[in-house]
């Protein structure tokens, strides 16, 4: 068993040395691209708070066709501040006063790269810029990307963004919340509910009208993208197929098709309920009915009332009939500013009755209620099917007079714009390196490098895994419980099964071989003058025996001294043999009770020569017993 136990340990201890190993394998491998870019790093500049790692950070270019980049590393050069009211709003705050600044993150910031910041609360903000050349919804795909970092978390408000539609009239100075947009793409949070927009405005081809269609919403959770302080990076890609993609940080969060997945439905339905058709009089909806045969029984007695009052009650003794439950309080005073005109005449508050706290009860007795056995209710027809039942009415359906088929809602209304037009309860809300192309290689190199560094340097200066769980902790204390379990469990284990545990007095009595116990020479002889004792003890009590009695016992004294001397002889010999450290073993009693009756009968028993022999040969085969005498004492 314990072979076994060693094994188990063994086993518990080489898969902990593999996992160890496999951790560090990958935290290596993490670390080969941070090592790179340390090669190129330089010393932070703990004044101004920058990050562990200094990585060496140039302002991104474009490597294929676009139609829009802004880094805001130059500052707000081409963008322009809305100076409109917003409508249907108070004047007091309709107007879009919020401060806009470019600067650098507050955390994990990059030397030389610089952001759009929201830094007023409560107000709203807007601002735009021109795209470098019209997008034209045609054969090429659309792809809008851009990085936002809630640096102090979110509370209520958006960081979306509106491509704005192409129009002879459009003026960005004026551009508020009713200006023409074709896509709204962004995040948004208000209270609990976490959005991520996909919205496009769609055109009636029949009457020209335009209607918002949203994305239906991700399956995933996006709750962490709001509320740990990092900069994400948020990608539509919409297909001429009709099609469309969102990620955040690479990874696709939600997909679709512009003819399924939308709410509402680009297309209408071909058919539609006739608002002029009404449900006739007799039209049958009761799937049940009373069953008109049903009739009611003659000891259905609807008269009985469901509560009677219990005739068995008997009112406890010492009730107090004539004491109130609540009197007045006796210590109360009326107070110096009561105005009897006023308030009305003054009364005392009610207290309990001191009398009513000793007794069963006070007041006027009344028997208890219980419900009536007799108690039926009203009748009422038991339910059946109704052979007239109808179904459910419902209008006719009638051809959709505004029914149209768009079969291709990729192709939008131009796109010449870009704006912000935000509300947010929660300030520094950090924008940067917005791109709009059509190649997705030239998004994913954009990202690269400047949201990829971003994430490098976050990533480097990550606090450690003991820190995390410490903050998860914090906010989740039951989490502590599970620390302490997942701590104990594995030590607790290897206690169990891998500590050499100390053997129990049962183990070793179930060990013990079944032989006799062997004795020292000393031993012997302490039992030999022990048995001396008691014969003198004997002879003295037993002066009246004849002579020639005592010459027997004196003789069979003799003998058994020899042949104890023989059995020390031997003693010593197995001693040799077994040595001094051998095991434990039990002690065998031979019990030799010296009858009432003359000593006579016992020499009978130890004079005998055969026996003595006999003795001898079986001592010979086995280990020497330990004779001992229990002493009887003569009534």
């Amino acid at each position: 068993m314990h072979f076994q136990w060693d094994w188990l340990c063994l086993g518990v201890l080489i898969i902990s040395s593999v996992t160890a190993e496999m951790e560090n394998k990958e935290n290596l491998d993490a670390d080969v691209e941070v090592e790179n870019f340390d090669k190129q790093s330089q010393e932070a500049d703990v004044d101004r708070d920058k990050s562990s790692l200094e990585v060496v950070y140039q302002t991104p270019k474009p490597t294929g066709e676009v139609y829009f980049t802004e880094t805001f590393d130059e500052g707000l050069s081409g963008w322009v501040l809305s100076v409109t009211l917003k409508e249907d709003t108070d004047d007091n705050v309709a107007k879009y006063d919020g401060r806009w600044e470019v600067e650098e993150l507050k955390e994990n910031a990059l030397p030389g790269d610089r952001g759009l910041v929201l830094k007023s609360v409560a107000k709203y903000h807007a601002i735009s810029a021109m795209l470098t050349k019209t997008f034209v919804f045609d054969d090429k795909p659309l792809i809008v990307q851009y990085e936002v970092n809630f640096q102090k978390g979110i509370d209520c408000g958006g960081a979306y963004i509106k491509l704005l539609s192409s129009s002879s009239d459009l003026n960005l100075e004026y551009f508020f919340d009713k200006t023409p947009y074709t896509i709204m793409f962004g995040p948004d949070k208000c209270g609990e509910d976490y959005k991520l927009h996909f919205i496009f405005r769609h055109k009636n081809p029949k009457t020209g009208e335009y209607d918002e269609k949203h994305a239906e919403r991700p399956d995933v959770d996006l709750k962490k993208f709001y509320l740990d302080k990092k900069t994400h990076l948020y990608t539509l890609v919409l297909k001429p197929d009709d099609t469309f993609e969102i990620l955040i940080d690479q990874t696709v969060v939600s997909k679709g098709s512009l003819l399924e997945n939308m709410i509402p439905p680009v297309n209408p339905s071909k058919e539609i309920e006739d608002p002029t058709d009404k449900k006739p009089d007799d039209w049958d909806e009761r799937p049940k009915i009373p069953d008109p045969n049903a009739v009611k029984p003659d000891d259905w007695d609807e008269n009985e009332p469901a509560r009677i009052e219990d005739p068995d009650a008997v009112k406890p003794e010492g009730w107090l009939d004539d004491e109130p439950q609540y009197v007045p309080d006796p210590n109360a005073k009326k107070p110096k500013d009561w105005d009897e005109e006023m308030d009305g005449e003054w009364e005392a508050p009610q207290i309990r009755n001191a009398k009513c706290e000793t007794a069963p009860g006070c007041g006027e007795w009344v028997r208890p209620m219980k419900n009536n056995p007799k108690y039926k209710g009203k009748w009422r027809a038991p339910m059946i099917d109704n052979p007239n039942y109808q179904g459910i009415w419902s209008p006719r359906k009638i051809p959709n007079p505004d029914y149209f088929e768009d079969l291709h809602p990729f192709k939008m209304t131009a796109v010449s714009a870009i704006g912000l037009e935000l509300w947010s309860m929660t300030s520094d809300i950090y924008f940067d390196n917005f791109i709009i192309c059509s190649e997705k290689e030239v998004a994913d190199r954009w990202a690269a490098d400047s949201w990829g560094l971003k994430k490098l340097v976050a990533s480097a200066n990550e606090p450690g895994m003991f820190s995390q769980l410490v903050t998860a902790a914090e906010e989740h204390p039951w989490l502590w419980v599970l620390y302490i379990l997942t701590l104990a469990l594995p030590i607790g284990l290897s206690v169990l099964f891998c500590w050499p545990g100390k053997k129990s007095d049962e183990y070793i009595d179930f060990k013990k071989p079944d032989v006799f116990k062997q004795i020292t020479k000393g031993e012997l002889k302490e039992e030999t003058e022990d048995f001396e004792d008691d014969e003198l003890e004997e002879e003295k009590e037993n002066e009246d025996t004849d002579e020639d009695e005592r010459r027997e016992i004196e003789e069979t004294k003799r003998e058994f001294k020899r042949d104890n001397t023989k059995k020390m002889g031997r003693e010593a010999s197995v001693s040799e043999v077994d040595g001094e450290g051998g095991e434990d073993i039990y002690d065998a009693e031979e019990e030799n009770e010296v009858p009432d009756g003359s000593p006579g009968d016992w020499s009978n028993k130890s004079d005998s020569e055969d026996e003595k022999k006999e003795a001898d040969e079986e001592m010979g085969d086995r280990p020497l017993k330990s004779v001992r005498k229990r002493r009887v004492r003569k009534d």
